[in-house]
């Protein structure tokens, strides 16, 4: 799959359009992975090496080889046509750190939801906070080596999530996987847009 401007630094003078798109999860679910992954620019991170004070604050059970955590925000850009570009703000996951979410949030146009299914109960709080704020988004589960399938029926009804919330997988580390989770959010966000706004009859 290519993607308009995938190999320029700078964006085509026919976009129209930038949109805001937050990329949320737990603790080590492939944020900086997934942002990294799909950006055509170099991505903008903010990482820092874990240290002996984060034992027993940061759960590493099922990714216990992360070394690194994001302490403020991951950026990147991917255009998806000529005329569309999606700006992209990975956060970081840990509770502490949730406070930045309110200026990442404001003015995006849907958030995209990365989940573990190794640990699968950390994403509860983060799906729970964006309800609260009644924030569109889609869920990306990011598929580790050792993960457990489930369909997506399974997955719905143990996120409980509403029917039309969009379920996709996805490998953070494949740039086209990447994309499609974005894809589906952007598309998923416009479709309820257009319920919510119908044409009025001429």
């Amino acid at each position: 799959m290519a993607f308009a401007g995938s190999a320029d630094r700078y964006l085509p003078d026919t976009v129209q359009r930038a949109v805001k798109i937050p990329v949320v999860g737990a603790f080590g679910v492939g944020k900086t992975t997934l942002v990294g992954s799909v950006s055509e620019i170099e991505p903008l991170r903010t990482e820092e090496v874990m240290t002996q004070a984060s034992v027993g604050v940061d759960e590493l059970a099922g990714a216990s080889g992360k070394t690194t955590t994001t302490v403020a925000m991951d950026f990147g850009r991917i255009t998806l046509s000529a005329r569309t570009v999606l700006y992209l703000f990975g956060t970081p996951g840990q509770r502490r750190f949730w406070d930045l979410w309110e200026g990442l949030l404001e003015g995006a146009l849907g958030v995209l939801v990365v989940i573990d299914t190794r640990r699968l109960e950390d994403s509860f709080d983060v799906l729970e906070q964006l309800e609260l704020r009644s924030m569109p988004f889609a869920v990306a589960v990011n598929q580790f080596p050792d993960s457990q399938s489930y369909d997506t029926r399974e997955l719905r009804e143990a996120l409980d999530l509403l029917e039309e919330t969009p379920i996709v997988m996805c490998d953070a580390r494949d740039r086209t996987s990447s994309a499609e989770a974005l894809i589906t959010l952007v598309e998923h966000v416009l479709d309820s847009e257009a319920v919510r706004t119908p044409e009025t009859a001429s």
